[in-house]
């Protein structure tokens, strides 16, 4: 399943958002602890490397936020803040083997072209771990599904993280800088940050000990075709639809529940887009008693992981993926 552009979430945190640049003018920074830094045209990087594709979701840290018991600040998000594209573009190695990263290098950060609405407001700036950067996969964009980037969806460059959180995938990149250090940029050393802990959580009303960077999604899994009160007939046989992903590791299995998750049976996958995607699953459901029932759905990835049947809590409301339910009234 791709989300097609014009329904695509889009997220900034900061009012200052460009409305137009001309691609002729723009010019990408390449700086820092490097041997050669370079001013590169967008031209000059369609043509650093042969381009590549990747599909992959970019889902928002707070997705799903507003379902957290006890509530949290923050923006009260549905399940809507994610999406699914075809990315194209090229490696972010390639920018980087062509500077040459000095020996010493710890992490490149990554601004674009959004401003605080007001000087003291900290700028928006991400950083990943040199490891990460150089690993082929995180790339510089600047095609989504086919067609140039949307402006509000970064044009007319995006760092794009396959199963990142989306507070990585900087919009509208426009400086490159390798450091010799661990970048403490506000984003990165004060917001964005979960338990550092296995579930990523706490108990309400308390703080961690100790926390790190947000970084790779959980597993998580939906029903599409069924939002809630949908009225069945009994004894009519429908196909419920939905779609699950991870951070990478890829889906293995989605179970489904029709009975509020006493007994699961396994859905059949659909087409495999990549380890990054959405995979679409199917599962056929023939009621057969009235009443309300409530459909539940769960996935597992190939490393074992899955979804817990109640919310994993945090203050900053990250990382939800509580099997979700759905109810149905048969009649």
């Amino acid at each position: 399943m791709i989300t097609p552009n014009d329904a695509f979430f889009v997220r900034y945190h900061w009012s200052g958002i460009p409305t137009s640049i001309d691609p002729r003018a723009y010019r990408l920074q390449v700086r820092g602890n490097v041997n050669t830094p370079i001013e590169l045209t967008l031209a000059e990087i369609k043509h650093m490397a042969d381009p590549v594709d990747i599909v992959a979701v970019n889902q928002c840290s707070g997705n799903s936020r507003g379902y957290f018991a006890p509530r949290v600040n923050g923006g009260q998000l549905s399940n809507g803040a994610m999406g699914n594209a075809k990315w194209t573009g090229v490696p972010l190695k390639a920018v980087l083997d062509k500077v040459g990263v000095k020996p010493g290098s710890v992490q490149v950060s990554f601004n674009g072209m959004d401003e605080p609405p007001v000087g003291d407001g900290p700028d928006f700036v991400k950083a990943l771990n040199l490891d990460h950067a150089m690993d082929g996969e995180v790339m510089l964009a600047w095609q989504m599904n086919g067609e140039d980037l949307p402006m509000l969806n970064g044009y007319p460059l995006r760092l794009i993280v396959p199963g990142y959180y989306g507070t990585y995938w900087v919009k509208h990149v426009s400086d490159i800088f390798v450091t010799d250090k661990v970048f403490d940029g506000f984003w990165m050393s004060a917001a964005y940050r979960i338990p550092d802990n296995e579930c990523a959580c706490v108990e309400p009303g308390t703080a961690p000990a100790k926390t790190v960077p947000i970084n790779r999604f959980n597993v998580r899994s939906f029903i599409t075709n069924f939002t809630g009160g949908e009225k069945l007939k009994v004894g009519h046989e429908v196909v419920v639809r939905g779609i699950a992903f991870d951070g990478g590791a890829g889906i293995s299995e989605v179970a489904f529940s029709d009975d509020g998750g006493a007994t699961w049976r396994v859905a059949r996958l659909g087409k495999d887009l990549g380890r990054y995607s959405f995979r679409e699953w199917a599962v056929a459901f023939k009621p057969g008693t009235r009443g309300e029932h409530k459909l539940m759905v769960r996935a597992k990835n190939r490393q074992g992981q899955s979804q817990p049947m109640t919310a994993l809590w945090n203050g900053p409301g990250y990382m939800r993926n509580a099997v979700e339910s759905t109810r149905i009234v048969v009649v």
